[in-house]
Order: C-alpha cells, then sequence, then structure tokens
C-alpha cells in the first residue's frame, strides 16, 4: 500500500472495528504489501485493509466460510461481528481471527504437506467460480512486455522472463493433467502454526490448475511427501512460479520490501533452473 495512505487505512480499520463494538485502542502494523494487515488491540482482532477496488475481498470473505465448513485447515474470521466485507473511506476491511504464533515457526515438510493435502481435498469439495492459474501467466507476460511498468528490466531479462513464461504456460498446458480450484499461493509465508494447528490464509489468490502449481509455492521437501504428485510437471511448475513472482518484483509499483534485490536474484535462478533443465536461453 502507498505509504500515504497507510494513516488512512489504519483509521478506516479502527473505526470499522469501533462501530461494530470491539475494542480499539491500539494497533500493530504486521504486514503492508498491496494490502495492510493489522492486529486491533485490545480486541485482539486481524484487519485486513485494501483500496476498495480491491474487491475479491468478497471472494475471499465467502469462500473462507465454505472452506471452514469443509473442515479445511484456514483461518477463521473473527466470529464476534458479521462475517462480511466493509467499506469505510475508499477502503475494504475483513476481519478475522488473530493466532498468537506457536514456536516452531519452521513447519516440519510432512506436516506442511499434509496440511496442504487437507486443505485441497476441501477444495474439492467446493464448486465455485475461479480464474484459471494460467490468467495470473498472463498478467505476468503483459506486465513484462510493458515497459512503462518495467522501466528498470533490461532488454535481455526481459526477453529471458517473456520467453520463459511463454514457453512454459505451453508445456504445462499440453500435459492435460488433472485440475481442481488451488489456494494459488500457499507458500510459508501464507501458513500459520497456531495452536489449532496449521492453518492458510490469504485466500484471495485460488484459482483453477493442477496441484503441482500449489506445491511449486511450498519449499522443495514438502513435495516429497506428497504420493501421486508428477515430478516433472512439478519442476515446471516451480520455474514458471519462480518466473511471475519475478515479473512482479520489476513492477515500477511493486511495494514489496527489498523486491528489486530479490528480482535480480532471482533472475539468476531462472536461467540456471533452465540450464539445469535443457532450455536455450535466450539472448
Amino acid at each position: 500500500m502507498q505509504t500515504s495512505e497507510v494513516p488512512r487505512a489504519v483509521t478506516a480499520a479502527m473505526s470499522t472495528a469501533s462501530s461494530l463494538g470491539l475494542t480499539v485502542d491500539d494497533v500493530i502494523v504486521l504486514h503492508d504489501s498491496n494490502k495492510l494487515t493489522l492486529r486491533l488491540l485490545p480486541c485482539d482482532v486481524l484487519a485486513r485493509v485494501a483500496p476498495v477496488a480491491h474487491q475479491v475481498a468478497r471472494f475471499e470473505v465467502d469462500l473462507a466460510q465454505r472452506l471452514a465448513g469443509t473442515g479445511s485447515p484456514v483461518a477463521a474470521l473473527e466470529p464476534r461481528v458479521e462475517p462480511r466485507v466493509h467499506e469505510r473511506d475508499g477502503f475494504v476491511i475483513t476481519l478475522w481471527t488473530y493466532y498468537e504464533p506457536v514456536a516452531p515457526r519452521e513447519v516440519p515438510p510432512a506436516d506442511y504437506a499434509h496440511a496442504l493435502e487437507r486443505l485441497h481435498a476441501g477444495m474439492r469439495e467446493l464448486d465455485v467460480p475461479a480464474p484459471h492459474f494460467t490468467d495470473r501467466v498472463e498478467q505476468a507476460r503483459h506486465l513484462v512486455a510493458n515497459r512503462d511498468r518495467t522501466p528498470a528490466l533490461a532488454d535481455a531479462d526481459r526477453e529471458l522472463l517473456g520467453d520463459t513464461l511463454r514457453r512454459l504456460r505451453r508445456v504445462i498446458g499440453e500435459r492435460g493433467g488433472a485440475e481442481q480450484l488451488l489456494h494459488g499461493e500457499p507458500h510459508p509465508g501464507n501458513l500459520l502454526t497456531t495452536e489449532n494447528g496449521l492453518l492458510f490464509i490469504d485466500l484471495e489468490t485460488c484459482c483453477r490448475g493442477p496441484v503441482e502449481f500449489d506445491l511449486a509455492h511450498a519449499p522443495e521437501e514438502v513435495g516429497e511427501h506428497c504420493p501421486g504428485v508428477d515430478r516433472d510437471l512439478l519442476r515446471e511448475c516451480r520455474i514458471l512460479v519462480l518466473a511471475v513472482i519475478t515479473a512482479w518484483r520489476w513492477d515500477r509499483d511493486d511495494q514489496l520490501p527489498d523486491g528489486r534485490r530479490l528480482g535480480t536474484e532471482w533472475l539468476s535462478r531462472i536461467r540456471a533452473a533452465r540450464d539445469r533443465n535443457g532450455f536455450d536461453t535466450p539472448g
């Protein structure tokens, strides 16, 4: 979120929670990227705040409720208020249960794999419209092709990213494997270790595709605990996901701290991965 918007976003969250009968005297900023994640005290509620155009929040709230009904390992909405999206001062606000972190923070790969397997099982019970994972790939391709949006990206790197996204989208699509509803970004940052076990958050990224696309966001050791996974497809998805998130880091409006350094580092990893897998590197 733009720095200039943060004070208004915090005020909007505090005002919304207070209007619902929750006591808010203090706020701790937990995360700031495309949206703001806040811990409201002393009511101890987690608030997520985004610009009002970010209407995918409605999808996330609905999906969280439906997944909770299947017993899936997902974070719960705040039970003391109506489960809905609130709008105030140009922002959408959603209120969630705050979970105190539980040690150890390092999640054993087998536990990670089991939690993701349970999430996928719950998602298979739902029939909800969701974008295809290739839509995200196409968004990354358009970003890479737009020099105004990615002015700092060198020509050789632009060609590398564009070719990787285009080629792997085609290769993975041609495999024609089974697809289902996915989390979309089940990386460690979206997995909480709580007294209630492992819980996934940030459901707004849900899409449809092969389970290997989700596994590509998790540490490599996690995939070793998932029987029945197509190892070749998983390897291709890992490179594809890396190319997508690298493209985002070169967006002139990217808000991720240290994002440009990561973008440079990941470009090197993409080149190395292509070499290992026998891809000709453009340029």
